[in-house]
């Protein structure tokens, strides 16, 4: 196809290693063209029936959808709607690229996530993930995660 097919191009973002990842993993696709155009987050989620599934990873740039959360999918595999909230929460960092302290700040996030036990996924070393089940109390990384996004090394947000 050449340029004039009047195509868009799709940017599939895909997960390295999913904190759900099973045997029977099912890939739906979240639409993200309203942030950029011809971008799909891909989501990996386990089905309970025909047209229902349960959320299995992280979502890096999908808002509103997080671990656990049941949703639906149209017959393009794009997802529809939420179904059923979990209750969990995702906290997302964004590490500065261009910053001097950027490995640094990489491996006391990382560090801070496994000594908290708290389930976390990694896109390109860039980009954290970290679920936050239902009663977890965040205090301690987001005071870690403050002084560094006013150093100008990250931004962070939690989503629900």
């Amino acid at each position: 196809m050449g340029p004039s097919s009047g195509r868009h191009h799709i940017a599939i973002i895909t997960h390295e290693d999913p904190i759900g990842r099973g045997p029977t993993n099912y890939m739906i696709h979240a639409d993200l063209s309203d942030r950029q155009d011809g971008w799909r987050e891909q989501l990996w989620t386990r089905q309970l029936t025909d047209d229902t599934f349960e959320v299995a990873c992280l979502p890096f740039f999908t808002y509103g959808i997080c671990y656990r959360d049941v949703v639906t999918i149209d017959s393009h595999h794009l997802l529809t709607r939420v179904v059923r909230k979990s209750g969990h929460r995702t906290l997302r960092v964004a590490l500065v690229v261009e910053h001097v302290d950027r490995d640094q700040v990489h491996e006391l996030l990382h560090g801070k996530a496994v000594a908290g036990d708290l389930a976390h996924e990694w896109l390109q070393g860039t980009y954290l993930a970290v679920d936050l089940p239902p009663g977890t109390d965040e205090a301690s990384f987001v005071e870690a995660l403050e002084p560094l996004a006013q150093a100008g090394a990250l931004h962070w947000e939690i989503d629900s």
